[in-house]
């Protein structure tokens, strides 16, 4: 850090009345180690919700709004967003086959307009895309590989979707379509359709779920038995091959993703078991299904071989629960991460306060403060934006009011690089009839992407221990394209403060604080 004003303290009058506080950050002390934070208020933690379209879950509510009421309500969502203090928003824009913007390889999903190749006459990913941005929220698309149809019947696809063209690909089980991950063209197809969106548009991150190869039915196998026979690599059975077929998936698209855009993130949602450790020393302490085996999805594997930039396991149970005891999966899962460069989200289950499932009102809260003792955890996803507006029993509100009362930092995922832009310049604070307006230049060569405002008492002189947690943290907002930057601050009417501001790379690597200027 800059070394002026080691041994002085500078008051400097700056216009509309600020003055420039000196003191520590001038001095080059460092941030406070983590566990000098305070834990109720981390100033890193990834906090985000699943909007579902698939069968119209949250988002359109039903088929055939018009295009401004599926705009408003998606506002409607994001502005839940920021009431809560999320940072990010995952939105489902591949739920089967389909897509949620102009596809040159799949049809318009019938989610939109109630008709599959019906022309929704705007573009739904980029409008959310825009409108997260706005909110500085991240903008993840969420993509499910395989699923086809929610129904068997080929003849009910429009006459030109890739399932008809290649019924060849395409299976029926479980009352649903799938395409078949054992044929190579099939899988290098749904890279190519996914690929589409990340190469078109600037989102944050790729996003797949917990659907892979079909959940088991009762009494039926999969229909693959000729597939493996002709593609099956010399792999000894046909368990492992599907696996295989996965991982192939799961390694070929981090590979891809990268090779494009090298920031974009790729994360997964799987199941939250891997494996029992009845069949598997390596697994955990449970007792229910186990996507290795149910799925043929190996995830422990793709966190160790580094093939996703975060792991977000839907541990949907509750603390205690015999079959999948929430406070021994979260500790697996963290032991899992536990030296790679894979972060870990960890997916709640709203939707089980909804449904009753979770009778405790505190339960979700419990699982936050669970987490807080296991540094490994970098944030949580809910699921999903209905359950989570719904608010069940309070179970979101009270979650939100002891864990989300500030804002927080979305964490870095160090090996996805970016550089730190230079601190902000130039900040001065102004009365208006709003409240108190902060504004400030940036001159790095890095261009930042985001700022966060932070607040102090008046008579405050930050140090750096002062941004090691969210105390004084107030605020996040997206960078103006040029010019100066400003934020309002409209609960100061009347009261003095002590501000500064703290600028980010679009992987919210962090800049040297501004200096600290008071009103």
């Amino acid at each position: 850090m800059d070394p002026v004003g080691i041994d002085r303290r500078t008051l400097l009058r700056l216009a509309g009345g600020a003055t420039v506080v000196g003191g520590a950050f001038a001095a080059g002390i460092g941030i406070l180690p983590a566990q000098a934070a305070d834990k109720s208020t981390p100033k890193r933690q990834f906090r985000a919700m699943w909007l579902s379209s698939v069968v119209n879950i949250d988002w359109p509510s039903k088929v055939g709004l018009s295009v401004e009421q599926q705009q408003a309500e998606f506002i409607a969502w994001l502005d839940l967003a920021v009431e809560l203090n999320l940072n990010a928003v995952i939105c489902q824009v591949r739920p089967t086959a389909d897509a949620f913007w102009p596809s040159p390889y799949e049809p318009w999903s019938q989610y939109l307009t109630g008709t599959q190749g019906g022309d929704p006459g705007y573009d739904p990913l980029a409008f959310q895309l825009a409108e997260a941005r706005k909110r500085n929220l991240e903008y993840h698309a969420w993509f499910n590989p395989y699923r086809v149809s929610m129904q068997t019947d080929p003849s009910k696809l429009l006459s030109t979707h890739p399932a008809r063209q290649h019924p060849d690909w395409v299976f029926a089980f479980g009352g649903k379509l799938y395409y078949n991950p054992g044929i190579p063209e099939v899988r290098s197809f749904v890279q190519d359709a996914m690929l589409d969106a990340v190469e078109r548009y600037d989102i944050d991150a790729v996003h797949f779920d917990d659907y892979f190869y079909p959940y088991p039915v009762a009494g039926q196998d999969y229909p693959d038995a000729a597939t493996y026979a002709e593609h099956g690599r010399g792999i000894a059975t046909i368990e492992d091959w599907r696996r295989d077929n996965i991982n192939l998936l799961v390694r070929e698209m981090d590979e891809r993703i990268h090779a494009l855009k090298p920031w974009v993130k790729f994360g997964i949602s799987p199941f939250g078991i891997w494996r029992n450790k009845s069949t598997d020393p390596l697994g955990s302490d449970t007792s229910g299904t186990e996507s290795y085996s149910a799925i043929s999805a190996d995830t422990r594997t793709w966190v160790k071989q580094g093939w996703v930039d975060y792991i977000n396991p839907q541990i949907y149970w509750q603390i205690g629960l015999a079959v999948a005891d929430y406070a021994k999966l979260v500790p697996w899962w963290a032991d899992v991460v536990a030296d790679t460069d894979v972060a870990l989200f960890i997916g709640q289950a709203a939707y089980k306060c909804s449904s009753g499932v979770f009778t405790d009102p505190e339960e979700l809260s419990k699982h936050l403060t669970f987490n807080s003792d296991h540094p490994e955890v970098d944030g949580d996803v809910w699921f999903s934006a209905k359950d989570v507006r719904t608010d069940a029993k309070g179970a979101i509100s009270t979650m939100a009011a002891e864990h989300y009362s500030k804002p927080a930092l979305v964490p870095v995922i160090e090996h996805l690089g970016g550089v730190a832009p230079a601190a902000p310049q130039a900040v001065s604070v102004r009365r208006t009839g709003a409240g108190a307006q902060v504004r400030w230049t940036s001159r790095s060569a890095a261009k930042p992407t985001s700022y966060a405002i932070w607040r102090f008492p008046s008579d405050a002189e930050p140090t750096a221990a002062d941004l090691a947690d969210a105390t004084y943290l107030v605020a996040t907002m997206r960078a103006e394209a040029r010019g100066a930057q400003q934020w309002t601050d409209t609960e100061a009417a009347g009261k003095p403060y002590t501000y500064l501001v703290t600028a980010y790379d679009r992987l919210w690597n962090e800049s040297e604080p501004s200096r600290a200027v008071r009103s």
